[in-house]
C-alpha cells in the first residue's frame, strides 16, 4: 500500500496547473532545453557521418590497392565535403524552422 505524500508545514504550496504564467515559463525552458538537445544530436550525427565516410573512402582506396597517401588524400576531401554539407544542413533546417515559426505567428495575430 501507498501512501499519499504528505507536505512539510513550511512548504509553499502552489497551483501551477491554475497558474498561465508558470506553466507558459516551464514550457519555454522545456523548449529552449529540448532545442539545444537536437542540435547537438544534429552536431553528433554529422560527426559519426563524417568519420565513417572518411574512413570507408580510406579503406576502400587501401583494399583496392591504390597509394596509401591517395587514399588518405580522398578520404580526407571526402570528410570534409561530408562535414561541409552536414554544417549546411543544420543551418538550412535551422533557418527554415525559425521561418516557419514565424509565418505560423503572424498567420495567428
Amino acid at each position: 500500500m501507498t501512501r499519499a505524500p504528505s507536505s512539510h508545514p513550511d512548504q509553499l504550496l502552489l497551483d501551477w496547473e491554475q497558474d498561465r504564467a508558470v506553466q507558459a515559463a516551464i514550457e519555454a525552458r522545456v523548449a529552449q532545453r529540448a532545442e539545444a538537445a537536437a542540435f547537438r544530436w544534429r552536431l553528433r550525427l554529422v560527426a559519426i557521418e563524417t568519420f565513417m565516410m572518411g574512413a570507408l573512402v580510406t579503406i576502400a582506396g587501401i583494399a583496392l590497392h591504390q597509394p596509401s597517401l591517395s587514399a588518405l588524400r580522398a578520404g580526407i576531401i571526402v570528410a570534409a565535403a561530408c562535414f561541409a554539407s552536414g554544417m549546411l544542413l543544420i543551418g538550412l533546417s535551422g533557418a527554415c524552422g525559425k521561418l516557419v515559426s514565424r509565418v505560423r505567428q503572424w498567420r495567428h495575430r
